[in-house]
């Protein structure tokens, strides 16, 4: 197995991004070989501001690292420390058809009402994407729901590019397949159940960010939303309470459990018990977490050179299959 996932370093993890993705990515260290990226080139097709996107790029870096990922057994960098990811989407571009991009929901919800204003990158990122996977010949992608459609894209772009320039005993691309975590978990806003934990949430009180201290932590538990009913005794007792159920749910995934046997420990008891126990529990297994974040983010000659480390092996792994899309296209490289 080699698997290929990225991230955007838009500023801090969360509890969200823990719990939805990252530590799945810790785990699948001991499933084959894993290259995760820092995608600042993704990050360039929507309004930035530079010296944000290279500080985040290394708190990013530090927060990985922090969680469990660990720079000797996988391979960590950024895009544009690997020119081979913007050379192999415009090669793509060619095999790539607008209809299929015309069909991406997320180029729709990002632009908004102005996909006139909007920029040609955030219309063809899709295609980096593709490059991004295809690249290194991953055999598994790691993706949630709003990441299905996409690499769904990036089989078809290789398929294409297979029939049209390769032979069948020959491909040049190998077809991705999902993995889509069994307990990946979904977190939601703290302030509103029925909206995603985000980065983008104006209120920081929505979100557990993995920088907070302990008593921030058990704050932003404390006011968090809820309903004025006890907990019921099983899951499907909370239909229709989804700030109940974020808030069961946080606490199943922190603690390896399902969401009954939270319910068979707290059946019947009311927020002003639970919250404070899932404060507890929050502050007492994100602190290692935070310490090793807080250690790593102040040596910055640390992090450029995990991130040069990791480049420089990105690039050995990326450089046949860059090759071999030159010369399927004809392209003369001296």
């Amino acid at each position: 197995m080699r698997i290929v996932s990225g991230i955007q370093p838009t500023g801090n993890l969360h509890l969200g991004n823990y719990l939805g993705a990252i530590r799945n990515w810790v785990r699948m260290q001991e499933d084959g070989e894993c290259l995760f990226f820092l995608a600042d080139l993704h990050a360039i097709s929507m309004p930035h501001v530079p010296a944000d996107l290279s500080a985040n790029t290394r708190e990013m870096v530090a927060a990985l690292v922090a969680c469990g990922v660990d720079p000797d057994r996988s391979i960590l960098f950024n895009q544009a420390q690997v020119p081979a990811h913007a050379e192999l989407q415009w090669l793509l571009n060619g095999t790539a058809r607008m209809g299929w991009l015309n069909r991406m929901t997320q180029f729709k919800d990002k632009s908004g009402k102005n996909r006139e204003g909007a920029s040609i990158a955030l219309f063809t990122y899709p295609v980096l994407q593709a490059a991004d996977v295809l690249l290194y010949q991953a055999t598994h992608v790691p993706v949630g729901e709003d990441q299905k459609q996409h690499l769904e894209l990036a089989r078809d772009i290789a398929q294409k590019f297979n029939n049209d320039f390769a032979s069948e005993d020959a491909p040049v691309f190998t077809l991705p397949d999902p993995i889509i975590p069994r307990d990946a978990a979904r977190i939601m806003s703290l302030r509103d159940g029925s909206a995603k934990m985000s980065k983008s949430d104006p209120s920081d009180m929505s979100r557990i960010n993995l920088t907070d201290d302990a008593e921030t932590i058990v704050q932003k538990v404390k006011k968090a939303k809820t309903d004025p009913e006890p907990l019921p005794s099983e899951a499907k007792g909370l239909e229709g309470r989804p700030e109940a159920a974020n808030l069961v749910g946080i606490y199943a995934a922190m603690a390896g459990m399902d969401v009954d046997m939270v319910l068979a420990d707290f059946g019947g008891e009311g927020f002003g018990k639970f919250k404070p126990a899932l404060g507890e529990m929050l502050v007492e297994m994100l602190a290692p977490i935070n310490a090793r974040f807080v250690e790593l983010r102040q040596d910055r000659a640390a992090l450029d050179a995990i991130l040069r480390k990791g480049a420089e092996k990105a690039r050995a792994l990326a450089a046949p299959t860059l090759e071999a899309t030159y010369a399927a296209l004809g392209l003369v490289r001296g």
